[in-house]
Protein backbone atom coordinates (compact mmCIF):
# COMPACT_ATOMS: atom_id res chain seq x y z
CA UNK A 1 0.00 0.00 0.00
CA UNK A 2 1.39 3.46 -1.12
CA UNK A 3 2.53 5.51 2.48
CA UNK A 4 -0.51 7.99 3.13
CA UNK A 5 0.72 11.24 4.15
CA UNK A 6 -2.34 12.45 6.16
CA UNK A 7 -2.98 16.20 6.80
CA UNK A 8 -5.14 17.77 9.68
CA UNK A 9 -7.41 20.36 8.94
CA UNK A 10 -7.95 22.81 11.84
CA UNK A 11 -11.64 23.73 12.86
CA UNK A 12 -11.24 27.90 12.55
CA UNK A 13 -12.74 29.39 15.62
CA UNK A 14 -16.61 30.82 14.68
CA UNK A 15 -17.16 34.42 15.57
CA UNK A 16 -19.44 34.73 18.74
CA UNK A 17 -22.35 36.50 17.87
CA UNK A 18 -23.97 38.93 20.02
CA UNK A 19 -26.30 37.63 22.41
CA UNK A 20 -29.66 38.56 22.33
CA UNK A 21 -30.81 41.12 24.66
CA UNK A 22 -32.66 39.30 27.77
CA UNK A 23 -36.53 40.66 28.66
CA UNK A 24 -35.51 42.98 31.29
CA UNK A 25 -32.58 44.56 29.41
CA UNK A 26 -34.84 44.88 26.12
CA UNK A 27 -37.72 46.06 28.60
CA UNK A 28 -35.51 48.30 29.96
CA UNK A 29 -33.98 49.80 26.84
CA UNK A 30 -37.37 50.31 25.12
CA UNK A 31 -38.76 52.46 28.29
CA UNK A 32 -35.16 54.53 27.57
CA UNK A 33 -36.53 55.01 24.12
CA UNK A 34 -40.26 56.01 24.95
CA UNK A 35 -38.58 57.83 27.51
CA UNK A 36 -36.19 59.62 25.24
CA UNK A 37 -39.39 60.37 22.27
CA UNK A 38 -41.46 61.87 24.90
CA UNK A 39 -38.75 64.45 25.81
CA UNK A 40 -37.70 65.21 22.66
CA UNK A 41 -40.86 65.99 21.57
CA UNK A 42 -41.62 68.23 24.41
CA UNK A 43 -38.20 70.12 24.91
CA UNK A 44 -40.02 73.00 23.44
CA UNK A 45 -42.44 73.30 26.18
CA UNK A 46 -39.53 73.60 28.68
CA UNK A 47 -38.15 76.83 26.59
CA UNK A 48 -41.32 78.34 27.63
CA UNK A 49 -41.02 77.88 31.68
CA UNK A 50 -38.17 79.50 31.29
CA UNK A 51 -39.26 82.81 30.09
CA UNK A 52 -42.33 82.74 32.09
CA UNK A 53 -40.75 81.83 34.99
CA UNK A 54 -38.23 84.77 34.74
CA UNK A 55 -41.20 87.04 33.88
CA UNK A 56 -42.89 86.20 37.11
CA UNK A 57 -39.64 86.47 39.73
CA UNK A 58 -38.76 90.10 37.56
CA UNK A 59 -39.89 92.12 41.20
CA UNK A 60 -37.87 89.87 43.63
CA UNK A 61 -35.28 92.15 43.90
CA UNK A 62 -32.19 90.11 43.45
CA UNK A 63 -31.30 90.10 40.19
CA UNK A 64 -27.71 88.60 39.98
CA UNK A 65 -29.24 85.38 41.75
CA UNK A 66 -31.94 85.69 38.90
CA UNK A 67 -29.62 86.07 36.05
CA UNK A 68 -27.51 82.94 37.56
CA UNK A 69 -30.28 80.63 38.06
CA UNK A 70 -31.88 81.73 34.43
CA UNK A 71 -28.32 80.88 33.07
CA UNK A 72 -28.19 77.62 34.50
CA UNK A 73 -31.62 76.80 33.78
CA UNK A 74 -30.66 77.91 30.20
CA UNK A 75 -27.34 75.69 29.85
CA UNK A 76 -29.27 72.34 31.79
CA UNK A 77 -32.04 73.12 28.67
CA UNK A 78 -29.65 73.37 26.06
CA UNK A 79 -27.35 70.47 27.24
CA UNK A 80 -30.62 68.57 27.71
CA UNK A 81 -31.61 69.20 23.94
CA UNK A 82 -28.59 68.69 22.58
CA UNK A 83 -28.73 64.90 24.56
CA UNK A 84 -32.12 64.21 23.31
CA UNK A 85 -31.17 65.47 19.40
CA UNK A 86 -28.15 62.90 19.23
CA UNK A 87 -30.10 60.11 20.75
CA UNK A 88 -33.31 60.55 18.00
CA UNK A 89 -30.74 61.10 15.26
CA UNK A 90 -28.13 58.26 16.04
CA UNK A 91 -28.92 56.21 18.78
CA UNK A 92 -32.90 55.37 18.45
CA UNK A 93 -32.31 52.52 16.63
CA UNK A 94 -28.90 51.32 18.37
CA UNK A 95 -29.18 48.06 20.35
CA UNK A 96 -30.39 47.36 23.71
CA UNK A 97 -27.40 47.59 25.66
CA UNK A 98 -25.93 50.79 23.80
CA UNK A 99 -28.84 52.50 24.60
CA UNK A 100 -29.00 51.78 28.17
CA UNK A 101 -25.07 52.67 28.44
CA UNK A 102 -25.72 56.04 26.78
CA UNK A 103 -28.77 56.88 29.01
CA UNK A 104 -26.59 56.08 32.12
CA UNK A 105 -23.62 58.45 31.24
CA UNK A 106 -26.15 61.38 30.68
CA UNK A 107 -29.35 60.27 32.93
CA UNK A 108 -27.99 62.95 35.46
CA UNK A 109 -28.99 66.01 33.68
CA UNK A 110 -32.23 64.75 34.96
CA UNK A 111 -31.60 65.77 38.57
CA UNK A 112 -29.75 68.23 37.66
CA UNK A 113 -32.51 70.22 35.91
CA UNK A 114 -34.83 69.03 38.92
CA UNK A 115 -32.38 70.41 41.45
CA UNK A 116 -32.08 73.96 39.72
CA UNK A 117 -35.89 73.97 39.22
CA UNK A 118 -36.67 72.82 42.98
CA UNK A 119 -34.40 75.62 44.43
CA UNK A 120 -36.94 78.06 42.65
CA UNK A 121 -38.98 79.03 45.47
CA UNK A 122 -35.99 80.92 47.09
CA UNK A 123 -36.26 83.71 44.39
CA UNK A 124 -39.69 84.74 45.16
CA UNK A 125 -41.10 82.69 48.52
CA UNK A 126 -41.83 85.54 50.81
CA UNK A 127 -40.09 87.71 48.60
CA UNK A 128 -42.39 88.55 46.06
CA UNK A 129 -45.97 90.02 45.49
CA UNK A 130 -48.57 87.15 46.85
CA UNK A 131 -50.08 86.82 43.59
CA UNK A 132 -46.86 86.22 41.41
CA UNK A 133 -45.87 83.23 44.63
CA UNK A 134 -49.30 81.87 43.13
CA UNK A 135 -48.16 82.39 39.81
CA UNK A 136 -44.56 80.87 40.27
CA UNK A 137 -45.64 78.12 42.40
CA UNK A 138 -48.43 77.20 39.88
CA UNK A 139 -45.94 76.97 37.28
CA UNK A 140 -43.24 74.69 39.13
CA UNK A 141 -46.44 72.67 39.80
CA UNK A 142 -47.41 72.26 36.33
CA UNK A 143 -43.73 71.91 34.84
CA UNK A 144 -43.57 69.26 37.78
CA UNK A 145 -46.56 67.08 36.61
CA UNK A 146 -45.71 67.62 33.16
CA UNK A 147 -42.15 66.53 33.65
CA UNK A 148 -42.86 63.57 35.74
CA UNK A 149 -45.46 62.32 32.85
CA UNK A 150 -42.79 62.34 30.44
CA UNK A 151 -40.22 60.59 32.43
CA UNK A 152 -42.28 57.87 34.21
CA UNK A 153 -41.59 55.49 31.41
CA UNK A 154 -38.25 55.09 33.53
CA UNK A 155 -38.91 55.09 36.86
CA UNK A 156 -35.87 55.25 38.34
CA UNK A 157 -35.10 58.95 35.60
CA UNK A 158 -38.77 59.95 37.30
CA UNK A 159 -37.37 59.64 41.00
CA UNK A 160 -33.97 61.15 39.94
CA UNK A 161 -36.27 64.20 38.89
CA UNK A 162 -38.54 63.96 41.68
CA UNK A 163 -36.72 63.64 44.65
CA UNK A 164 -33.87 66.99 43.67
CA UNK A 165 -37.23 68.64 42.28
CA UNK A 166 -39.31 68.29 45.77
CA UNK A 167 -36.52 68.24 48.16
CA UNK A 168 -35.17 71.31 46.91
CA UNK A 169 -38.39 73.30 47.24
CA UNK A 170 -38.84 72.08 50.77
CA UNK A 171 -35.35 73.23 51.90
CA UNK A 172 -36.45 76.36 50.30
CA UNK A 173 -39.48 77.16 51.79
CA UNK A 174 -38.05 75.54 55.23
CA UNK A 175 -35.01 77.54 54.97
CA UNK A 176 -36.57 81.02 54.59
CA UNK A 177 -39.53 80.17 56.92
CA UNK A 178 -37.02 78.59 59.78
CA UNK A 179 -33.76 80.91 59.26
CA UNK A 180 -34.65 84.63 57.38
CA UNK A 181 -38.28 84.63 59.01
CA UNK A 182 -37.19 83.10 62.64
CA UNK A 183 -40.31 81.14 62.35
CA UNK A 184 -42.41 84.09 62.14
CA UNK A 185 -44.12 82.96 59.10
CA UNK A 186 -48.57 83.46 58.20
CA UNK A 187 -49.64 79.85 59.03
CA UNK A 188 -50.45 79.40 55.05
CA UNK A 189 -46.53 78.92 54.86
CA UNK A 190 -46.64 75.95 57.09
CA UNK A 191 -49.68 74.32 55.32
CA UNK A 192 -47.20 74.77 52.28
CA UNK A 193 -44.82 72.37 53.78
CA UNK A 194 -47.62 69.96 54.14
CA UNK A 195 -48.50 70.21 51.05
CA UNK A 196 -45.04 69.68 49.00
CA UNK A 197 -44.89 66.41 51.10
CA UNK A 198 -48.17 65.33 50.43
CA UNK A 199 -47.47 66.81 46.57
CA UNK A 200 -43.93 64.75 46.78
CA UNK A 201 -46.26 61.33 47.44
CA UNK A 202 -48.56 61.97 44.46
CA UNK A 203 -46.11 62.47 41.79
CA UNK A 204 -44.11 59.43 42.91
CA UNK A 205 -47.18 57.29 42.72
CA UNK A 206 -48.15 59.12 39.88
CA UNK A 207 -45.00 57.66 38.56
CA UNK A 208 -44.90 54.48 39.58
CA UNK A 209 -48.65 53.86 38.36
CA UNK A 210 -47.59 55.41 34.91
CA UNK A 211 -44.30 53.18 34.62
CA UNK A 212 -46.16 49.76 35.60
CA UNK A 213 -48.34 50.82 32.15
CA UNK A 214 -45.52 51.31 30.18
CA UNK A 215 -43.49 48.27 31.50
CA UNK A 216 -45.96 45.65 31.19
CA UNK A 217 -47.20 46.69 27.40
CA UNK A 218 -43.07 46.14 26.63
CA UNK A 219 -43.21 42.69 28.60
CA UNK A 220 -46.12 41.65 26.77
CA UNK A 221 -44.99 43.04 23.51
CA UNK A 222 -41.33 41.32 23.99
CA UNK A 223 -43.06 37.77 24.50
CA UNK A 224 -45.33 37.90 21.81
CA UNK A 225 -42.31 38.57 19.72
CA UNK A 226 -40.57 35.75 21.18
CA UNK A 227 -43.82 33.59 21.03
CA UNK A 228 -44.16 34.74 17.71
CA UNK A 229 -40.46 34.35 16.16
CA UNK A 230 -40.64 30.95 17.94
CA UNK A 231 -42.84 29.55 15.98
CA UNK A 232 -41.48 31.01 12.77
CA UNK A 233 -38.87 29.31 13.59
CA UNK A 234 -40.13 26.14 14.00
CA UNK A 235 -42.43 26.43 10.85
CA UNK A 236 -39.85 27.17 8.77
CA UNK A 237 -37.73 23.89 10.39
CA UNK A 238 -40.83 22.11 9.44
CA UNK A 239 -40.86 23.22 5.85
CA UNK A 240 -37.28 22.86 5.87
CA UNK A 241 -37.43 19.04 6.98
CA UNK A 242 -39.87 18.57 4.58
CA UNK A 243 -38.23 20.06 1.62
CA UNK A 244 -35.23 17.57 2.62
CA UNK A 245 -37.30 14.36 3.19
CA UNK A 246 -39.11 15.30 -0.62
CA UNK A 247 -35.30 15.61 -1.88
CA UNK A 248 -34.11 12.84 -0.20
CA UNK A 249 -37.05 10.88 -1.61
CA UNK A 250 -36.63 11.48 -4.82
CA UNK A 251 -33.07 11.19 -4.60
CA UNK A 252 -33.59 7.90 -3.01
CA UNK A 253 -36.02 6.32 -5.18
CA UNK A 254 -33.76 6.87 -8.15
CA UNK A 255 -30.70 5.09 -6.20
CA UNK A 256 -32.48 2.36 -5.56
CA UNK A 257 -33.65 2.22 -8.92
CA UNK A 258 -30.10 1.67 -10.10
CA UNK A 259 -29.49 -1.88 -8.62
CA UNK A 260 -33.07 -2.85 -8.81
CA UNK A 261 -32.95 -2.10 -12.96
CA UNK A 262 -30.08 -3.74 -12.56
CA UNK A 263 -31.46 -7.09 -11.19
CA UNK A 264 -34.63 -7.23 -13.15
CA UNK A 265 -31.89 -7.14 -16.80
CA UNK A 266 -29.21 -9.50 -15.20
CA UNK A 267 -32.74 -11.98 -14.67
CA UNK A 268 -33.95 -11.46 -17.65
CA UNK A 269 -30.47 -12.12 -19.29
CA UNK A 270 -30.21 -15.35 -17.57
CA UNK A 271 -33.56 -16.58 -18.16
CA UNK A 272 -32.94 -15.97 -22.01
CA UNK A 273 -28.94 -17.78 -21.46
CA UNK A 274 -29.14 -19.68 -18.49
CA UNK A 275 -25.47 -20.88 -19.79
CA UNK A 276 -23.92 -17.64 -18.53
CA UNK A 277 -25.11 -18.28 -14.46
CA UNK A 278 -21.26 -18.21 -13.47
CA UNK A 279 -20.98 -14.89 -15.77
CA UNK A 280 -24.55 -12.93 -14.63
CA UNK A 281 -24.72 -14.58 -10.85
CA UNK A 282 -22.09 -12.52 -8.98
CA UNK A 283 -23.44 -8.95 -10.49
CA UNK A 284 -26.81 -10.29 -9.20
CA UNK A 285 -25.06 -10.88 -5.75
CA UNK A 286 -23.43 -7.39 -6.31
CA UNK A 287 -26.98 -5.48 -7.20
CA UNK A 288 -28.34 -7.56 -4.25
CA UNK A 289 -25.49 -6.19 -1.59
CA UNK A 290 -26.14 -2.59 -2.91
CA UNK A 291 -30.01 -2.68 -2.61
CA UNK A 292 -29.49 -4.25 1.07
CA UNK A 293 -26.93 -1.23 1.70
CA UNK A 294 -29.77 1.31 0.60
CA UNK A 295 -32.09 -0.41 2.55
CA UNK A 296 -29.95 -0.87 6.05
CA UNK A 297 -29.10 3.00 5.40
CA UNK A 298 -32.82 3.86 5.50
CA UNK A 299 -33.21 1.57 8.53
CA UNK A 300 -30.47 3.21 10.66
CA UNK A 301 -31.79 6.83 9.64
CA UNK A 302 -35.49 5.66 10.62
CA UNK A 303 -34.37 4.43 14.25
CA UNK A 304 -32.27 7.72 14.69
CA UNK A 305 -34.35 9.77 13.82
CA UNK A 306 -37.29 8.00 16.16
CA UNK A 307 -35.46 7.30 19.06
CA UNK A 308 -35.70 3.78 18.86
CA UNK A 309 -32.28 2.71 19.66
CA UNK A 310 -31.79 -0.09 22.44
CA UNK A 311 -28.40 -0.04 23.95
CA UNK A 312 -26.72 -2.98 25.54
CA UNK A 313 -23.04 -1.83 26.36
CA UNK A 314 -20.56 -4.37 27.79
CA UNK A 315 -16.70 -5.22 27.21
CA UNK A 316 -16.41 -6.41 23.68
CA UNK A 317 -13.09 -7.80 21.71
CA UNK A 318 -11.84 -5.31 19.21
CA UNK A 319 -9.67 -8.11 17.28
CA UNK A 320 -13.12 -10.25 16.65
CA UNK A 321 -14.68 -7.11 15.45
CA UNK A 322 -11.80 -6.79 12.99
CA UNK A 323 -12.24 -10.23 12.13
CA UNK A 324 -15.90 -10.02 11.01
CA UNK A 325 -15.06 -6.60 9.07
CA UNK A 326 -12.56 -8.53 6.91
CA UNK A 327 -14.69 -11.93 6.86
CA UNK A 328 -17.54 -9.44 5.16
CA UNK A 329 -15.31 -6.20 2.73
CA UNK A 330 -12.31 -8.63 2.08
CA UNK A 331 -14.78 -10.06 -1.27
CA UNK A 332 -15.78 -6.81 -1.72
CA UNK A 333 -12.31 -5.39 -1.73
CA UNK A 334 -10.88 -8.16 -3.91
CA UNK A 335 -13.81 -7.43 -6.28
CA UNK A 336 -12.12 -4.74 -6.86
CA UNK A 337 -8.44 -5.19 -7.35
CA UNK A 338 -8.06 -4.00 -3.74
CA UNK A 339 -6.02 -5.17 -0.86
CA UNK A 340 -7.66 -5.29 2.49
CA UNK A 341 -5.61 -5.78 5.65
CA UNK A 342 -6.32 -5.91 9.14
CA UNK A 343 -4.13 -5.12 11.94
CA UNK A 344 -5.38 -6.85 15.47
CA UNK A 345 -3.83 -4.88 18.57
CA UNK A 346 -4.42 -8.27 21.01
CA UNK A 347 -5.75 -8.61 24.29
CA UNK A 348 -2.67 -6.81 26.36
CA UNK A 349 -2.39 -3.82 23.68
CA UNK A 350 -5.92 -2.41 24.28
CA UNK A 351 -7.71 -4.91 22.09
CA UNK A 352 -10.67 -4.57 24.28
CA UNK A 353 -13.53 -2.03 24.72
CA UNK A 354 -16.62 -0.78 26.62
CA UNK A 355 -19.22 0.08 24.12
CA UNK A 356 -22.49 -1.35 22.64
CA UNK A 357 -21.49 -4.32 19.79
CA UNK A 358 -23.97 -4.15 17.49
CA UNK A 359 -23.44 -0.13 17.28
CA UNK A 360 -19.79 -0.06 17.41
CA UNK A 361 -20.07 -2.97 14.42
CA UNK A 362 -22.31 -0.67 12.55
CA UNK A 363 -19.83 2.61 13.02
CA UNK A 364 -17.15 0.34 11.82
CA UNK A 365 -18.83 -1.29 8.48
CA UNK A 366 -19.77 2.17 7.59
CA UNK A 367 -16.36 3.21 7.81
CA UNK A 368 -14.85 0.68 5.77
CA UNK A 369 -17.70 0.21 3.41
CA UNK A 370 -17.10 3.93 2.33
CA UNK A 371 -13.34 3.44 2.06
CA UNK A 372 -13.85 0.55 -0.02
CA UNK A 373 -16.36 2.61 -2.14
CA UNK A 374 -14.02 5.03 -2.84
CA UNK A 375 -10.53 4.05 -3.61
CA UNK A 376 -9.88 2.69 -6.90
CA UNK A 377 -6.20 1.61 -6.54
CA UNK A 378 -4.21 0.10 -3.81
CA UNK A 379 -6.13 -0.94 -0.62
CA UNK A 380 -7.58 -0.39 2.90
CA UNK A 381 -5.49 -0.96 6.42
CA UNK A 382 -7.68 -1.45 9.42
CA UNK A 383 -6.18 -1.29 12.65
CA UNK A 384 -6.53 -1.22 16.39
CA UNK A 385 -4.60 1.16 18.61
CA UNK A 386 -3.42 1.69 22.23
CA UNK A 387 -5.30 4.97 23.26
CA UNK A 388 -2.93 8.25 24.22
CA UNK A 389 -4.76 8.95 27.05
CA UNK A 390 -5.74 5.59 29.47
CA UNK A 391 -9.59 6.90 29.85
CA UNK A 392 -9.79 7.02 26.30
CA UNK A 393 -9.98 3.46 25.45
CA UNK A 394 -8.59 2.25 22.28
CA UNK A 395 -8.37 3.89 18.21
CA UNK A 396 -9.33 2.06 15.65
CA UNK A 397 -8.18 3.31 12.24
CA UNK A 398 -9.38 3.05 8.78
CA UNK A 399 -6.54 4.02 6.39
CA UNK A 400 -7.48 4.20 2.41
CA UNK A 401 -5.47 5.39 -0.48
CA UNK A 402 -8.75 6.62 -2.22
CA UNK A 403 -9.88 10.36 -3.91
CA UNK A 404 -9.18 11.76 -0.24
CA UNK A 405 -11.59 14.50 0.55
CA UNK A 406 -10.68 18.01 -0.11
CA UNK A 407 -11.05 20.53 2.98
CA UNK A 408 -13.80 22.38 1.72
CA UNK A 409 -15.86 19.21 1.87
CA UNK A 410 -14.18 17.71 5.46
CA UNK A 411 -16.83 19.43 7.93
CA UNK A 412 -19.51 18.76 5.50
CA UNK A 413 -19.34 15.26 4.89
CA UNK A 414 -21.03 14.27 8.42
CA UNK A 415 -24.28 16.35 7.30
CA UNK A 416 -27.65 14.61 6.79
CA UNK A 417 -27.91 13.62 2.82
CA UNK A 418 -24.14 15.05 2.01
CA UNK A 419 -22.65 13.68 -0.96
CA UNK A 420 -19.31 15.45 -2.57
CA UNK A 421 -19.68 16.02 -5.78
CA UNK A 422 -17.69 14.67 -8.71
CA UNK A 423 -16.47 11.83 -6.47
CA UNK A 424 -17.62 8.08 -7.98
CA UNK A 425 -19.08 5.85 -5.89
CA UNK A 426 -21.75 8.86 -4.36
CA UNK A 427 -24.10 7.95 -7.14
CA UNK A 428 -25.13 4.92 -5.68
CA UNK A 429 -25.41 6.28 -2.25
CA UNK A 430 -28.16 8.47 0.09
CA UNK A 431 -25.20 10.57 1.76
CA UNK A 432 -26.20 8.94 5.07
CA UNK A 433 -22.82 6.81 5.82
CA UNK A 434 -20.89 8.99 7.99
CA UNK A 435 -24.00 10.79 9.22
CA UNK A 436 -25.18 7.68 10.62
CA UNK A 437 -21.32 7.68 11.73
CA UNK A 438 -21.45 11.25 13.78
CA UNK A 439 -25.00 9.99 14.83
CA UNK A 440 -23.80 6.77 16.89
CA UNK A 441 -20.62 8.26 18.14
CA UNK A 442 -22.54 10.88 19.71
CA UNK A 443 -24.81 8.25 21.36
CA UNK A 444 -22.00 6.57 22.70
CA UNK A 445 -19.88 8.97 23.93
CA UNK A 446 -16.58 7.56 21.25
CA UNK A 447 -15.03 10.62 18.83
CA UNK A 448 -14.67 10.35 15.38
CA UNK A 449 -11.91 12.14 13.60
CA UNK A 450 -10.59 12.56 9.87
CA UNK A 451 -6.67 13.22 8.03
CA UNK A 452 -7.32 13.32 4.55
CA UNK A 453 -5.08 14.47 1.11
CA UNK A 454 -6.91 15.11 -2.02
CA UNK A 455 -5.64 12.47 -4.20
CA UNK A 456 -3.91 10.45 -1.76
CA UNK A 457 -6.24 9.30 0.81
CA UNK A 458 -7.83 9.46 3.92
CA UNK A 459 -7.86 8.08 7.50
CA UNK A 460 -10.93 8.08 9.82
CA UNK A 461 -9.93 7.79 13.64
CA UNK A 462 -12.41 6.72 15.84
CA UNK A 463 -11.48 6.79 20.12
CA UNK A 464 -13.60 4.25 21.72
CA UNK A 465 -13.77 5.89 25.03
CA UNK A 466 -15.78 3.38 27.26
CA UNK A 467 -19.77 4.61 27.03
CA UNK A 468 -21.17 5.63 30.00
CA UNK A 469 -25.05 3.41 29.60
CA UNK A 470 -26.77 6.25 31.27
CA UNK A 471 -25.25 9.02 29.42
CA UNK A 472 -25.76 6.92 26.45
CA UNK A 473 -29.20 6.34 27.12
CA UNK A 474 -30.09 10.08 27.39
CA UNK A 475 -28.41 11.19 24.51
CA UNK A 476 -30.24 8.52 22.76
CA UNK A 477 -33.36 9.79 23.70
CA UNK A 478 -32.29 13.41 23.39
CA UNK A 479 -32.18 13.24 19.64
CA UNK A 480 -36.08 12.12 18.93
Amino acid sequence: MPALVPVIVPMSPQPTPRAAPTESEWVEAELVRTLMRAAHQSQFAAWVFIPVYLALLATSGSVVTLLLWGAAAVALSALRSAVLLRFERRLSAADSSTVLDFHRRTEWLWPATGLTWGLAPILFFERTPLAYQFGAWLTLSVMAMVTVSLLSPHLRTARHFIHPLLGGALAAVVWRVSLDLALDAPLVDYWLVLFLLLFWLLLLQAARRQHLTHRRNFELQFRNTQLINSLTRQTQAALNAVETKNRFLASAAHDIRQPVHALQLYADWLASEPEMVREIAPKIVQSTQAVNTLFDSLFDLVRLDSGHIRLQVEDLSLDALLSELELQYQPLAQAKGLTLRVRRAGPLAGGSAHSDPLLLRRIAGNLVANAVKYTERGGVLVAVRPGVAGDRGPVLEVWDTGVGIAPAHQKEIFREFYKVHLHQGTEDGFGLGLYIVSRLCHILGHEVSLASRPGRGSVFRLAITPTDPAHAAARAASIQ
